[in-house]
């Protein structure tokens, strides 16, 4: 294996940004990818006409059904141009919730595009990847290389420069493992509720027993995207006397009018990494990414 320095960031035109910050932090160059899209709604991308044996790829897979084919078209070329080894960074990776049929005839989708992102890249990066039934992400994505992230304590680092005497509420059962994370940082007070979900914007919530009167809850979780869950703790915790209630979330999904729907509850700030762009973004992950990308060069380097 070659231990030349990881230096080439394809990215495209709409992640530029994201890119700069990261080709800066891991130094890196980053390399903007040529898209067209035809009358017919396919799409051409184009590469450098020549790439380094190691090539990393930046894209985040909100709104991920067009990118996912994108990385299918741009994995394959970059191999037929000398790419050996290719590393997918997604700090936001998509159709992880589904990872067990619940009814017959349902497809795992986390077995399927998990399978298929191993199937191009060497190694694929992430951010807090929403596993629930599966315990590492390289049982999700089989890749040689499957590398788990978390922003848990960067927004702890956040919340308490901004609320150093917060109580950290997650909104459901499954935000325990970053809530205990992010709560182990600063010694904050933490909790989580339980939710009966009924569809994808109908849920119930039940309050956990911890005295919130008076105090500033923070809710945090890995994703926010109807905004419903959210809504409905911040609601209850008003109700309960909480004297404020922020959000912050690695992933600002936010779709349709969740950020409206938050508001309208009664949630004051919402706070959010820059692994979905997005206006609440306060939290930056090019560190933590090119820390990883630094460790993945070096045993790429011994192998």
């Amino acid at each position: 294996m070659s231990s030349s320095p990881l230096r080439v960031l394809l990215c495209f035109e709409d992640e530029l940004p994201s890119a700069r910050r990261l080709a800066q932090a891991a130094q890196m160059t980053a390399v903007p990818i040529e898209r067209h899209r035809f009358p017919d709604g396919e799409i051409k991308l184009r590469l450098p006409a020549a790439l380094p044996a190691q090539v990393v790829m930046l894209r985040s897979l909100n709104d991920p059904n067009e990118k996912l084919l994108e990385l299918l078209l741009l994995a394959q070329t970059a191999r037929s141009l000398g790419a050996s080894h290719l590393t997918l960074v997604a700090p936001y990776l998509a159709y992880m919730r589904q990872d067990v049929a619940f009814l017959p005839g349902e497809a795992i989708s986390q077995r399927i595009v998990g399978s298929f992102l191993a199937g191009l890249f060497d190694a694929v990066i992430t951010v807090d990847p929403h596993l629930h039934r599966v315990a590492t992400l390289q049982q999700a994505v089989p890749a040689a290389h499957a590398i788990a992230l978390s922003a848990a304590p960067l927004l702890s680092d956040w919340i308490a420069a901004h609320r150093p005497r917060a109580l950290l509420i997650g909104p459901d059962e499954e935000s325990a493992q970053w809530i205990a994370v992010a709560a182990a940082r600063h010694g904050f007070d933490h909790a989580v509720c339980r939710k009966l979900r009924h569809g994808d914007r109908s849920v119930e919530v039940e309050l956990p027993a911890i005295a919130v009167m008076g105090r500033q809850v923070v809710l945090l979780d890995d994703v926010a995207s109807t905004g419903h869950t959210v809504a409905r703790a911040a609601q209850q915790l008003l109700a309960a006397g909480a004297a404020s209630v922020d959000v912050a979330v690695t992933h600002a999904l936010f779709s349709g009018d969740a950020l409206k729907l938050m508001q309208d509850a009664g949630v004051n700030e919402i706070w959010s990494t820059d692994c979905v762009a997005h206006p609440s973004n306060v939290v930056g992950m090019a560190g933590t990414i090119a820390a990883a990308l630094a460790e993945l060069q070096a045993s790429l380097a011994r192998a």
